[in-house]
C-alpha cells in the first residue's frame, strides 16, 4: 500500500482517517452530475497496492459495495479490523499485488474522504449535509474515471467488484468501453429492484425519524442520528445473510441466559447480534452518506428504463466474469443470468458461473473458496491476452 496525500480543507467529521491518498479531480473543475447539477471541486479518497508496471497496463479498479469504502486490503484506521477484501487483495492472493496494480477509491456521496455530504461545502463553509446533490452509480463511475485519467492509466486490465461495486464494472464497460479489458462483476444486477428499493426505504426513514437527523443538519448541531442508522444497518444486514446461514449460526440460541425473560431485552443471539451490528456501524459511517448511497443504487438501471439493456451493452469490448450465489435473494442468479445473456446476444466474451454457499449475500466477502479460485484464474489468463 503506498500512501501520499493533498492538503484539504478541514473535516468536521467524527471519523478521521489514516494517512492515504487523495485528489482533487480535475484541477478542481466541476464535474457535470446525472442531475444537471455542476459539483466542484470534487476530491476522491482512495487507496493503492502493489505498482504500477511501465507499460501501465497491470492497474485493476476494485470498487466497493455500500457499506464499503477504500481500505479493501488493511488493516481499517477506524475499525482496526482487516480490510474487507483482504482475502482477495495483497501478493499471491487471486487480485495478485505482486502483479497487479490495484487502485481502490472512496466513491463519491461517501464518508471517508471523498466529496459526500459530510465533507465542506466551500459556499458555506459548513458540511453538505442535503445541500450535497443526490448522485447516481454513473456519477460514482465518472468520477472514478477522472481519477484513473489523473493517474495517467489509458485503460483499466480489469475493473471488479460485488453488490454496488459489481454495478459499478457494469456501468464502466458500458460507459467507457474502450477503457476496459475485463470486468468482473459479481452478485449484483443491471438494475435495482422494488423488492430492494423497498429495503433501502425503510433503512433511509429509520434515519430520517430520529430526531437527532435534524433534517440532515446534526453535524453543526453536534447531534448524531446514531439509534436511526443501527436500525437501518440492522434491516440491511438480515438482506446479506440467508436463512440457512442465519439458522447455522444462531438458530434459537439464548443470548447469556437459560431462559427467556419475557422483556425487551436481547433474549436471542440473534438479537444480540443484530444490536452489535448497528451499534458499530454507526462509528464508522455517516447517516446522511446511506441516505445517497442507497439512493444512488435504486436509481440503478444499466438499460436506462425504458431503453434496452442490449443496447447500453452494445459497444461493450470487455471480456467478462460474472459470478452469482444460489443462497443470495437479495440479487438472485436469475439477475446475473440476465446480465449474461444480454452479452451473449451481444457476442461479449463472458463467462458465468453460480457458486454454492450458504452465506447468502455477503458469500463474496465471506465464503471465497470457489470465488478466489475462479477470479485468480480469469485474471491470470486475461491477462496473457491483455498484454499479449
Amino acid at each position: 500500500m503506498t500512501a501520499s496525500s493533498i492538503p484539504l480543507t478541514p473535516r468536521l467529521a467524527a471519523v478521521e482517517i489514516a494517512a492515504g491518498e487523495k485528489i482533487v479531480l480535475a484541477g478542481g473543475a466541476p464535474m457535470r452530475l446525472d442531475s444537471g447539477v455542476d459539483l466542484g471541486p470534487v476530491t476522491l479518497a482512495y487507496q493503492t497496492y502493489g505498482a504500477l508496471n511501465a507499460a501501465r497496463s497491470n492497474a485493476i479498479l476494485v470498487c466497493h459495495a455500500l457499506t464499503g469504502d477504500q481500505f479493501a486490503a488493511e488493516d481499517h484506521p477506524v475499525t482496526g479490523r482487516p480490510g474487507w477484501w483482504s482475502t482477495m487483495i495483497g501478493p499471491g492472493k487471486p487480485i495478485d499485488t505482486d502483479r497487479y496494480f490495484v487502485i481502490c477509491p472512496n466513491v463519491i456521496g461517501g464518508c471517508m474522504g471523498s466529496t459526500g455530504p459530510r465533507e465542506i461545502n466551500p459556499a458555506t463553509g459548513q458540511p453538505w449535509a442535503l445541500d450535497f446533490p443526490v448522485i447516481t452509480i454513473g456519477d460514482m463511475v465518472r468520477a472514478e474515471k477522472l481519477l484513473i485519467d489523473a493517474l495517467g492509466i489509458d485503460q483499466l486490465f480489469a475493473v471488479l467488484g460485488g453488490s454496488m461495486g459489481g454495478m459499478q464494472a457494469l456501468a464502466w464497460a458500458s460507459a467507457y468501453p474502450e477503457r476496459v479489458f475485463a470486468a468482473i462483476p459479481i452478485a449484483t444486477a443491471a438494475k435495482h429492484s422494488s423488492q430492494n428499493i423497498a429495503f433501502h426505504e425503510v433503512g433511509r426513514q429509520a434515519i430520517m425519524a430520529d430526531p437527532d437527523w435534524t433534517g440532515g443538519a446534526y453535524l453543526t448541531q453536534g447531534r448524531n442520528p446514531s439509534r436511526g442508522l443501527a436500525v437501518a444497518r440492522m434491516a440491511a444486514h438480515i438482506t446479506y445473510l440467508s436463512e440457512a446461514a442465519l439458522h447455522r449460526k444462531f438458530g434459537r440460541n439464548l443470548q447469556d441466559r437459560s431462559a427467556i425473560t419475557y422483556g425487551f431485552d436481547a433474549d436471542f443471539q440473534v438479537e444480540s447480534y443484530l444490536r452489535h451490528q448497528g451499534s458499530t456501524f454507526v462509528d464508522r459511517f455517516d447517516a446522511n452518506s446511506y441516505l445517497y448511497i442507497t439512493k444512488a443504487m435504486d436509481y440503478f438501471d444499466l438499460g436506462n428504463g425504458d431503453d434496452s439493456l442490449a443496447a447500453a451493452v452494445e459497444r461493450v469490448r470487455a471480456r467478462f466474469l460474472v459470478i452469482s450465489f444460489d443462497s443470495d435473494w437479495l440479487y438472485p442468479s436469475y439477475q446475473s443470468q440476465e446480465i449474461v445473456s444480454v452479452l451473449r446476444s451481444r457476442n461479449v466474451d463472458v463467462a458465468y458461473c453460480e457458486l454454492a454457499s450458504n452465506y447468502g449475500h455477503d458469500a463474496f466477502l465471506v465464503d471465497t473458496g470457489q470465488q478466489t479460485a475462479l477470479v485468480r484464474g480469469f485474471l491470470a489468463r486475461t491477462y496473457e491476452k491483455a498484454v499479449g
